[in-house]
């Protein structure tokens, strides 16, 4: 596996962040602040860099990239694999109404399945309901290993962009498939926060709509649990996540809330919360969240056979907001564990994809660092 990086910021020109190679048609993942994306040049920069590179774009709310997280950057990792391949296929969610299930299950069959062994993806993170894309990628493809996150806009939830081959754009999700006998992923995730306070129960609720709990309207309730910081709504929820269990799930689970929608008194949600579930209010600090990448590392690297050359690192812009001038910290934990040599690039996001820790179906996370480590 060969790999280049480099990154662009605000106003400056290109940096590269390795030693500059040529690549032969490489895998080329371009994440950066939505503004940055949306720049009419940046497609044809990349272009000249790559010209025959297979250019994938998500915008973040900040991007992993070596020991650092940059923000106001356009991040580029190029991947040439020497041993493997890699597919890329695209479908815009508008193209099924709106259903993110059927996006799913529509975007991963377009993949020759094949010797399909992983597939990345990154999706549009505006509206697409995160729960029911992973359930349609994973229910077609239920043997393939699939990891990945929704793209971001900072804090301000107000649009984000995904393409392949093309300027970025609303709606799109792209999926990467990779295949190759000698290929060689792994994975974990770990989130840091603790529940507190009391279990109540989810009365009414339609997809990643939250209307109520307890029978209360959910939004009165979660702004009587925040005070003053309610005013700074949505932003500020993404401190306070919902801890969800339900029978479903052998594990409980972490939603953030993206939105909410003042006149039906609702929360919009990165995922499904199941009616009857109960939910609880999350907190953390930096400390944990730090320790908590270290713990995600560790169970990444269990079971490997050879040493991973590139780490794709997917966290949360609540994590991202806790550590404020801390933030490499996290970044840092995970080199700790990995080593030196290992390539990392990733990005924060509005939610996360990936198995729980011991198991092998996708979920959508909130809250989590989910790194995916691979060699060939």
């Amino acid at each position: 596996m060969k790999t280049v990086q480099l990154q662009k910021k605000s106003g400056e020109a290109w940096q590269y962040l390795s030693n500059h190679i040529e690549l032969i048609q490489p895998l080329v993942l371009v994440l950066g602040n939505r503004f940055l994306l949306e720049s009419d040049s940046v497609y044809k920069e990349l272009r000249d860099f790559f010209p025959h590179g297979h250019l994938v774009f998500g915008s973040s709310c900040g991007e992993l990239v070596g020991s650092s997280v940059n923000d106001d950057h356009i991040t580029v990792t190029a991947i040439e694999l020497e041993r493997s391949s890699f597919q890329i296929q695209t479908y815009n969610i508008n193209d099924a109404n709106g259903d993110s299930e059927i996006a799913g299950r529509a975007v991963v069959q377009k993949l020759n399945p094949k010797g399909l062994k992983y597939i990345f993806v990154l999706s549009e993170g505006s509206f697409v309901n995160g729960s029911a894309l992973t359930k349609g990628m994973q229910e077609s493809l239920p043997k393939v290993l699939i990891t990945g996150g929704l793209c971001g806009d900072d804090s301000r939830f107000e649009k984000t962009i995904v393409s392949y081959n093309e300027a970025p754009k609303e709606g799109e999700i792209v999926v990467i498939g990779f295949y190759g006998d000698t290929l060689e992923v792994s994975f974990s995730i770990y989130g840091g926060w603790t529940p507190f306070g009391p279990e109540r129960l989810v009365t009414k609720a339609e997809g990643n709509v939250l209307y109520e709990i307890d029978g209360r309207p959910a939004l009165d309730l979660y702004k009587t649990y925040l005070g003053d910081k309610a005013n700074e709504l949505p932003g500020s929820a993404l401190i306070y996540p919902l801890n969800v269990k339900n029978q479903e799930n052998k594990q409980s689970f972490v939603r953030t809330i993206l939105n909410i929608d003042e006149e039906k008194n609702a929360m919009i949600l990165a995922g499904d919360v199941p009616n009857n579930s109960t939910v609880q209010l999350m907190m953390t600090n930096m400390d944990s969240i730090a320790a908590a990448s270290e713990t995600a590392a560790i169970r990444a690297m269990e079971g490997r056979s050879q040493p991973p050359q590139l780490a794709l690192l997917i966290s949360c812009i609540g994590r991202k907001l806790v550590l404020d001038q801390r933030i490499e910290e996290e970044i840092e934990e995970v080199r700790s564990v990995i080593g030196d040599d290992v390539v990392i690039g990733g990005m924060y996001s509005y939610g996360e994809i990936a198995p729980f820790y011991g198991e092998r179906s996708c979920k959508l996370h909130n809250q989590t660092m989910t790194i995916t480590l691979i060699s060939e």
